[in-house]
């Protein structure tokens, strides 16, 4: 065989491979509007009115509150005020519409507003980060910490990791398990307003609790006032109560409410005072609670004065994870197109092939020198990728990659049939 064939790919057969018929529905699929971040959010959260209104996942009770609130000022609007306005005054009405604006805005403030979420790391961020922690560890088998120290007014504050949104959390700032969110200055989860209580809401909270306070002490003693100038009259306390059923609902409801709304009033007037929260206060950061001792509030203006104000008056923040901002382009590589059916493969004679590709007439020089025993056998073989490189039929015994077996699969069968190369 005077001539080594192999099969070749022509490359003037290969065709650019067309793409697809467009389907009719296809331009509405590929101009998609761009989506906003809200459509995306990690925590659990639900949102309204194109990313407006935020509220909890589990808000159920929200609509409690609501409806208590609107039924209780209801029936008071409608079956006390006439008959206090005239035995008593026209002012009645107007101080009970004031305190209930007061509530119905404060609840809707505290419920829709984000109470100062802060976004979650980006990879990047958080690749970063675990270098950091990485590289502070020390060479035993113990894992690296998971906390940072930072000093305000002079006293060591740690900050903690959190494992879901991947950063170190800044102070005052904890993880709540209800909305799967990182806030800053959490105060609690309120289940009532069906939101977090956090740096962003926390003067509307205590607005709504204060304002509520007022409202139900309100409607109590005009309730109270209305029955006993009823029973006065010469009817009785039980003909009182039939002739304004509604007074006796309104009694029951304010009654069992008044002394827990008073009480979370006081209560949170002075955390304001101290400038604590009700996480703080009740794990006992700034106290004697934890067995340690007494360092003092590190956040403290040691003025309640200073400390109302920074706590209610002070700049509102802006939210961190806007929520209505695009989601930026995807920046990841586009999908590889369908690869192109190849054409059948022709065959070739190639008479330029290299002088070690033998043919049944052609032996070389190192099988003549092998055959008159030379000992030049390690020095005459030649390393895979100088067979491969140089477009040449690889020698027996030697494994091609795949992609160039095709091409010299013919000249790798017939080589193989005149025994090794080399001996």
């Amino acid at each position: 065989m005077k001539n080594c064939e192999y099969q070749q790919i022509d490359p003037q057969a290969l065709s650019t491979p067309t793409p697809p018929a467009a389907a009719p529905g296809s331009e509405k699929t590929s101009l998609q509007r761009p989506r906003r971040k809200w459509e995306v959010f990690p925590g659990k959260n639900r949102f309204y009115c194109d990313g407006r209104i935020i509220v909890a996942r589990q808000s159920g009770v929200l609509p409690l509150t609501l409806g208590l609130i609107f039924v209780t000022s209801g029936l008071f609007f409608i079956f006390d005020c006439p008959f206090l306005v005239r035995n008593l005054t026209s002012c009645i009405p107007a101080i009970g519409g004031v305190l209930f604006f007061f509530v119905v805005i404060s609840l809707l403030q505290t419920s829709f507003t984000d109470p100062g979420i802060l976004p979650r790391a980006t990879p990047d961020e958080a690749a970063d980060i675990e270098r950091q922690i990485d590289s502070s560890g020390s060479s035993t088998y113990r894992p690296p910490p998971r906390t940072k120290e930072v000093v305000i007014n002079n006293q060591v504050v740690k900050l903690k990791y959190c494992f879901t949104c991947k950063m170190f959390r800044p102070p005052r700032t904890s993880h709540c398990s209800m909305c799967d969110n990182c806030v800053e200055r959490f105060d609690h989860h309120c289940p009532w307003v069906g939101n977090c209580v956090g740096k962003r809401n926390y003067r509307f909270f205590y607005t709504f609790i204060v304002s509520l306070s007022f409202l139900t002490a309100f409607i109590f003693g005009c309730v109270i006032t209305h029955l006993t100038l009823r029973s006065q009259a010469g009817k009785g306390l039980i003909v009182a109560l039939q002739e304004s059923p509604a007074s006796v609902l309104e009694l029951v409801v304010c009654f069992f409410s008044v002394w827990s709304i008073l009480g979370l009033s006081g209560f949170h007037t002075y955390l304001v005072a101290s400038n604590l929260t009700t996480n703080e206060d009740i794990k006992g950061s700034w106290s004697g609670k934890r067995g340690a001792e007494d360092l003092g509030n590190p956040y403290s203006y040691n003025n309640i004065f200073k400390n109302c104000c920074a706590v209610l008056c002070g700049p509102m923040p802006p939210s961190l994870i806007d929520r209505r901002g695009f989601v930026p382009a995807d920046s990841s590589p586009p999908a590889a197109p369908p690869e192109a059916d190849l054409p059948p493969f022709v065959a070739k004679n190639d008479t330029n092939m290299p002088q070690w590709c033998p043919g049944p007439s052609q032996p070389t020089a190192s099988t003549q020198r092998a055959a008159e025993g030379s000992s030049v056998r390690q020095t005459e073989r030649q390393p895979p990728e100088t067979a491969l490189a140089g477009g040449s039929c690889a020698p027996h015994g030697i494994q091609v990659h795949t992609g160039h077996s095709r091409r010299y699969r013919d000249c790798h069968s017939r080589a193989a049939t005149h025994g090794p190369l080399l001996a």
